[in-house]
């Protein structure tokens, strides 16, 4: 699953590849916020994003995108 984060203040946006459940993200980033503490993902190579609860801006969850060959949409 992809799970893109928006930091305030910040131009570019975090993106993990994670093996979580969407649930367990919408959990984490709640917790995150409502404590101020740091939102904690593992990537799916095993690496640890922090990022402090109080910088998010917007966080997205979604299937991760395939990648598209070709010109044509469809």
């Amino acid at each position: 699953m992809e799970v893109k984060i928006g930091v305030q203040n910040v131009a570019r946006e975090i993106t993990v590849e994670s093996n979580e459940s969407p649930e367990a993200v919408t959990e984490a980033v709640e917790k995150a916020i409502t404590s101020g503490g740091l939102l904690e993902l593992t990537d799916s190579k095993g690496r640890r994003v922090l990022v402090p609860g109080t910088a998010l801006g917007w966080v997205q969850i979604g299937e991760s995108e395939k990648g598209r060959v070709g010109f044509g949409v469809g």
